[in-house]
């Protein structure tokens, strides 16, 4: 079965996206992250709206031939042919999404969105990559209040450059 992987870059305080316009500048452009490894292991880009319109200014040759789903109320499929949209995210929906054939399923953004998976018991782990900086504030790592969550750290790596990638199963039960 497929997991579903948060894949997240974050400041030592917690925050995904940070000051005008949620942006990213202050994310480490690091040599030693392979992200052609990264993006290998998956076969599924599954991001909310927010971080879709946002990864589509990269364009969307930047995914490959990835699937990328995007939940939405508020896009119409119609207008986003190179994407598969859907308005409600169900634990049905995810456990036939988790039981299709191929590599995992990036879980690309979105706090919402993870604390959504998460709350619906379909979150399978989550890989951060912790940020040298503290940005004070911002979009935090989950975005609320959630159930409290057990995880078991099964890998990590630190960078030259600061950055620590951690890597945590969600324990369930």
């Amino acid at each position: 079965m497929k997991k579903i992987r948060y894949g997240v870059a974050m400041s030592l305080d917690g925050y995904i996206a940070a000051g005008p316009g949620d942006n990213y500048d202050w994310i480490v452009k690091d040599p030693e992250i392979n992200f052609a490894e990264i993006f290998a292991q998956y076969d599924t880009l599954l991001m909310g709206r927010l971080t879709y319109e946002v990864a589509m200014t990269m364009g969307r040759e930047a995914f490959g031939d990835m699937k990328v789903i995007v939940v939405s109320r508020t896009l119409r499929p119609v207008d986003h042919p190179g994407a598969t949209v859907i308005s409600e995210l169900t634990r049905d929906w995810l456990r036939n999404l988790r039981s299709q054939q191929g590599k995992d399923i990036w879980l690309f953004g979105g706090c919402q969105l993870a604390r959504a998976v998460l709350e619906l018991g379909e979150l399978d782990a989550i890989d951060v990559s912790v940020i040298p900086v503290i940005l004070g504030g911002g979009i935090s790592l989950i975005g609320g209040p959630v159930p409290q969550t057990k995880l078991k750290l099964t890998s990590h790596k630190i960078y030259k450059s600061g950055i620590a990638s951690l890597k945590y199963a969600v324990l369930r039960g």
